[in-house]
């Protein structure tokens, strides 16, 4: 050993002393604290699993009584089965319970999706997310008890709906192969912005009836 790297060693070890070494912590000891994005997973399951199905059984609005009260005006429909967060100039929401023929289906891309005829015409009238890519805010701000002043900031309650999104497209249980033809039930939250705007849901169950 040189007489130089000698030194070195020596007036590292001199150092030690004054340094204070910090362990890793322990990911699944309860005293880290949880990442956003794991923090939103875990509130977003435990909302599907405890507060979602109860929920979504009370406000659900079945697909004719929706229509029959768009005729009257969206504020009108909104009132009396909508969901609306409290800042100004948010648009209605509403669970909504519909069945349909499948007269479309994709289920190759990233955001797939299929589409009923909930009113008999032939015509497809309700778009249903499957995902993985499920757009929009929908689940979130259909919800009622979820209060963005309750949450961090706006980042934060923008993660809440995403995991949501997330948790929907997971509990999604569909039969293999073309679904085109195929009579399904489902019920989710959608976003209407104006009463003739096309109705979109993310589906908090989709089966066949």
């Amino acid at each position: 050993m040189t007489p130089a790297w000698t030194v070195l060693r020596v007036g590292a070890l001199v150092l030690l002393p004054g340094c204070k070494i910090v362990a890793n912590p322990d990911p699944a000891s309860a005293e880290v604290p949880m990442a956003d994005d794991q923090h939103m997973a875990g509130r977003a399951t435990q909302i599907f699993d405890e507060e979602l199905p109860a929920y979504v059984q009370d406000r659900a609005v079945t697909a004719p009584d929706l229509r029959a009260a768009l005729a009257q005006g969206l504020d009108a429909a909104g009132t009396a089965h909508g969901i609306r967060p409290a800042s100004e100039g948010s648009p209605w929401n509403f669970i909504l319970q519909a069945e349909g023929v499948v007269v479309e289906a994709d289920r190759d891309s990233r955001a797939a999706k299929v589409m009923l005829d909930t009113d008999a015409d032939g015509q497809g009238d309700l778009t249903v997310q499957l995902g993985p890519v499920i757009r929009g805010t929908a689940l979130r701000d259909a919800l009622d008890f979820l209060v963005f002043t309750e949450f961090r900031d706006q980042i934060e309650f923008a993660k809440l709906a995403r995991a949501l999104n997330d948790q929907a497209h997971r509990r999604l249980t569909l039969p293999e192969g073309d679904l085109t033809g195929q009579r399904l039930s489902v019920r989710g939250a959608m976003t209407l912005p104006a009463a003739d705007a096309a109705w979109v849901v993310v589906p908090t169950a989709l089966a066949a009836p």
